[in-house]
């Protein structure tokens, strides 16, 4: 694990709390900090439409930590790219607010791998914009990601998404995006599935998941069924 990383999340958690402890009485509920956990047991980890476990499941959880519109977190995954890297653990934070009827997300990743080769350079920062706006049961969006270096290559994904509920407890959802790279060919990639509340902390999601990318087992079409748990 990068301890950099953890040590700067940390940092802001730390920020975060003092920032709750020191706010006025009339200013507590804006900025007293929440925590929420999730885990997840899902029958293939897909990323822009690639496998990253080898077609193989993976066991996922993170925590949030949210105070007034400030967001900072933690997630992690185990991982299989055919060496002796072991899991994905992902640090990122943010800013959520709303402007003309539009909810607005901008923030940054860092993503960092356990026991990746040191010649494999597989850890990289991304930072991410994107708005949406509920339109009835509907909600639309898109967002943009910036990398300055992702395998030594600047790149940039960009996404439309959607979701829908046509009835209590059920979510229909998609997204289509494009990833391109500074000197390697861009490629598409489309998801679409439905995800059903089974309790108010307990959910399930299928999804299909599909690329433009000839002659790559794993980014080929696939389903992915889960299982997540919220807390």
């Amino acid at each position: 694990m990068n301890v950099r990383f953890l040590s700067s999340v940390a940092a802001v958690a730390v920020s975060l709390g003092l920032i709750g402890v020191a706010a006025p009485a009339s200013a507590q509920a804006d900025t007293a900090v929440d925590v929420a956990f999730n885990v997840g047991v899902f029958s293939d980890y897909v990323y822009r439409g690639y496998s990253q476990t080898n077609e193989d499941p993976a066991i996922q959880g993170g925590m949030d930590l949210t105070a007034g519109n400030f967001y900072a977190g933690v997630w992690a995954s185990n991982v299989d790219f055919g060496d002796d890297t072991d899991a994905e653990v992902d640090f990122y934070a943010g800013y959520r607010t709303e402007v003309q009827g539009f909810a607005v997300d901008g923030g940054v990743i860092a993503y960092s791998y356990v026991n990746a080769p040191s010649f494999t350079d597989y850890n990289y920062t991304e930072f991410k914009l994107a708005a949406s706006r509920a339109v009835g049961p509907a909600t639309v969006g898109a967002a943009v990601f910036y990398s300055p270096s992702y395998l030594n290559e600047q790149t940039l994904y960009y996404e439309i998404n959607g979701s829908f509920s046509p009835m209590n407890k059920l979510t229909l959802s998609g997204a289509v995006g494009l990833q391109t790279y500074e000197d390697s060919d861009e490629y598409t990639t489309w998801n679409l599935g439905a995800a059903y509340a089974l309790t108010d902390n307990l959910g399930v999601d299928v999804r299909y998941h599909d690329t433009d990318v000839d002659n790559v087992q794993n980014a080929e079409d696939r389903v992915v069924a889960s299982l997540k748990v919220m807390f």
